[in-house]
């Protein structure tokens, strides 16, 4: 039976407006409605399909990028098609072909479509990543492990200014889903497991792409997209695509808050979870999209599918009995962009729609005017903005791929890495390292850019990296990057375990016995291990266990007796319960990219201070998943009497942990008021030493915990951090602040609340705590 076009979850709430996310300003209110009253019904509908550029290209050509005419002639002449996206040939293109291609396409489809260009989408994910020599900087999870707000927005600065440098006006970034289950193949793409993290990176990610005025993008900016509306990153199976069972109230509270303050923000575009949650297709939930986007947080913003989702209706999902029903029941559930993306046939499909009344010309008009608004603010219906040569556009950004961007990704790539065992040796922390030792360095990541750079890297598995990347730079692996630090003479490199060309996940032992019998004349052993790259459903694995040629190549090191440095170049947690006892220390570098290697080079050798910290927790057990935020009886330890209840919470490094070089002291947590109610704002802070002998910077966590409430509290939350560097000895006074009514939680009748209690809060081991004296229940869903 085909569902309505209305398709509903089982959600609650109001759809009362706050105020409007992004200011409407009345200059491109007024460009928006003059330039809807000139489309005729085909080029509106036009507007709302997006092509992969596979559609109008020469795919005969291998040589070079050649378009077809005749595609090209369908594409704009006849239906008016609003939108290209992907990268040409599936690999990074020169910023000179990117602004060929895109210049001649903005042309032609203006030409056809009343002046109105196509708009150029492209996943540019950790930097301008599908073009040709641009800077790429650590994945998104590295960078949530930073605790600093300035590198996510730093990182979609550059990223845009180098996408614009292609005449790329628009990127399918930040990715904003909670990274909170652990066999997810697009972990690393999210900034980790927790909600707050989340928010606050995003809300800088967006701000870097977009610049301070979403009405106005300048020409070194561009439209930032969210995704993957919501709950994309929890999938019961840990596959990708794969249905979600989060509850609405769970819905609400933890995953809708990134994508409410990005909006917040100001981004101008959103991408839908391509999947399901309950039984509901994301595309088709009219609740979640028109009424807690678009109407809840008044966002006049535009929402595009992900790729061939409204088909998905039909043939993977099964809600629609037709594509043409499945287009119904998307545009209808408040879709204003279908990234179809290869058949044009959508459009015939809308159109009979809206001639049978099955779809309302308001319901077109709403759509369109979204799309138009994204462009104007871009400043694309003005020629000028990119009807640009390749040489112009190599004047206008003489920054692009320069030596200060390469700087400030290996910077970034140091503080993103996580020091999470250092033991002693003689009584002296093994790291660092001191000039001179003899290293032997091994293992699968050890001379591997595509490990260092995960997916999204040049192709989308990331699979040409290492044939790539070597063209575009002077680009050095851990082994190369420790051997120029420590000196060729002092570091020798046996692979011992190499990946196999045969699949991502699948390694090869090759000369572990070679490398167990150089380790007998080295100092120390830093052995590389982890993931190979990998990207969406091609990513899915079905058990978290690190591989077995790796676990044996850590036990023949062992049995040598020499110190063993892990280190960790993986995008989920892989599981090293087996063999972290064997090693002297860890450190996990999640995947630093390009200049990952000099950053290790430089923390292993004291030249440069850890100061990042785990931005998810890494499980010890395959059947033991969670998250910091669990529920009390997750962790009661035993139960007294005759039932032998024994729940603990057993993790291998807990989230946001992380050691430096030098030590910190904290004392005299304060708050201004230890009473408070729903309206005030708590003001923390906090006195925080540097009690060692080197400078480092330390990333102050406040968490809160609500001790009693009507639903079963989380056992903490994340609610405000900060970062502060610290020379040896010095002391500042840290200042944290907390809105009361971020406290609050969803309720059964899903609206938020605050309730009267105790609360404690703590940070580096102080505790402080409050009282909430009256409850306090919203109306409103987003207060």
């Amino acid at each position: 039976m085909l569902l309505s076009a209305s398709l509903l979850c089982s959600c609650q709430g109001g759809t009362a407006a706050s105020n409007p996310a992004i200011a409407s300003d009345p200059d491109v209110e007024k460009q928006v409605e003059q330039t809807l009253s000139k489309l005729s019904l085909d080029e509106k509908i036009g507007q709302m399909c997006e092509l992969t550029i596979d559609v109008i290209t020469d795919l005969s050509r291998q040589d070079s990028l050649v378009l077809n005419e005749e595609a090209l002639e369908r594409v704009f002449s006849k239906y008016k098609v609003g939108s290209i996206l992907n990268v040409p040939k599936s690999v990074a293109q020169r910023p000179e072909v990117w602004s060929t291609l895109i210049r001649r396409l903005n042309a032609l489809s203006a030409e056809h479509c009343a002046g109105v260009p196509q708009i150029y989408g492209v996943d540019q994910i950790h930097g301008a990543s599908y073009t040709w020599g641009a800077t790429l900087f650590p994945q998104e999870v590295g960078q949530g492990a930073s605790f600093n707000r300035d590198i996510p927005r730093r990182i979609s600065e550059i990223a845009a200014y180098e996408s614009r440098a292609c005449l790329i006006p628009w990127v399918y970034s930040p990715v904003m889903d909670l990274g909170r289950q652990p066999l997810w193949s697009r972990l690393w793409e999210s900034y980790g497991e927790d909600v707050f993290v989340n928010e606050e990176m995003a809300r800088q990610a967006v701000i870097g792409y977009q610049g301070e005025d979403p009405n106005h993008i300048d020409g070194q900016h561009v439209a930032a997209c969210l995704k993957h509306y919501m709950a994309y990153g929890v999938p019961r199976t840990g596959k990708d695509r794969t249905p979600s069972s989060i509850t609405p109230r769970e819905l609400r509270e933890k995953f809708f808050q990134p994508f409410r303050a990005a909006i917040q923000a100001g981004a101008l575009s959103l991408m839908v979870n391509s999947s399901v949650n309950d039984g509901v297709p994301f595309h088709a939930n009219y609740e979640l999209l028109t009424q807690w986007l678009k109407e809840e947080l008044n966002w006049d913003g535009m929402i595009v599918t992900d790729w061939a989702d409204i088909n998905n209706l039909c043939t993977r999902d099964h809600i629609a009995a037709t594509k043409k029903d499945a287009v119904e029941l998307a545009i209808n559930a408040g879709i204003d962009m279908s990234m179809v993306p290869y058949e044009v046939e959508f459009c015939d499909y809308l159109r009979e729609l809206v001639e049978e009344g099955r779809v309302s010309m308001e319901r077109i008009d709403d759509a369109v005017r979204r799309i138009l608004r994204l462009k104007i603010r871009l400043g694309m219906l003005d020629r000028e903005s990119w009807d640009l040569t390749p040489e112009q556009l190599a004047q206008a950004f003489p920054d692009f791929a320069s030596t200060a961007f390469a700087n400030e990704a290996q910077a970034m790539a140091e503080e993103c890495m996580v020091l999470l065992k250092n033991d002693s040796v003689n009584a002296v922390p093994i790291l660092p390292l001191q000039a001179g030792t003899r290293i032997l360095v091994c293992g699968p990541n050890a001379n591997n850019l595509r490990g260092q750079n995960g997916g999204w890297s040049y192709t989308w598995q990331g699979d040409r990296t290492n044939e790539l990347a070597p063209q575009m730079g002077d680009y050095k692996t851990f082994a190369t990057a420790l051997s120029d630090q420590f000196g060729a003479e002092n570091v020798r490199f046996v692979e011992g375990v190499r990946w196999s060309t045969s699949h991502f996940d699948k390694d090869e032992s090759i000369d572990i016995n070679t490398a167990a019998s150089a380790a007998r004349s080295a100092d120390v052993i830093i052995a590389c291990l982890g993931e190979n790259s990998y990207c969406e459903t091609p990513g899915n694995i079905d058990e978290l266990n690190i591989s077995p040629n790796q676990q044996e190549l850590i036990n023949a090191l062992a049995a040598t007796g020499k110190p063993i440095i892990l280190i960790l170049a993986e995008g989920r947690p892989r599981l090293i319960s087996e063999i972290e006892p064997l090693c002297t220390a860890v450190v996990h570098t999640f995947l630093p990219s390009n200049y990952g290697g000099p950053a290790l080079a430089r923390l292993l050798a004291g030249e440069a201070n850890f100061s990042a910290r785990m931005p998810y927790t890494y499980p010890r057990h395959p059947g033991a998943l969670v998250t910091y935020d669990y529920k009390p009886c997750e962790n009661m330890g035993q139960m007294g009497g005759n039932y032998n209840y024994d729940a603990v919470m057993d993790v291998l490094y807990p989230f946001g942990h992380g050691l430096s070089y030098t030590t910190f002291e904290y004392s005299d947590l304060l708050v201004d008021k230890n009473e408070f109610s729903a309206q005030d704002s708590l003001h923390f802070s906090v006195k925080v030493r540097n009690t060692g002998e080197r400078a480092g910077k330390e990333a102050v966590l406040l968490y809160v915990s609500d001790l009693v409430a009507s639903l079963t509290p989380d056992n903490t939350r994340l609610r405000a951090f900060t970062k502060v560097a610290l020379a040896p000895g010095e002391e500042k006074i840290v200042h944290l602040d907390i809105a009361a009514k971020d406290l609050a939680f969803v309720g059964t009748d899903m609206r938020w609340r605050l309730e009267a209690g105790d609360f404690i809060a703590t940070a580096g081991g102080q505790k402080v705590e409050l009282t909430c004296s009256d409850t306090k229940i919203w109306d409103e869903p987003n207060p």
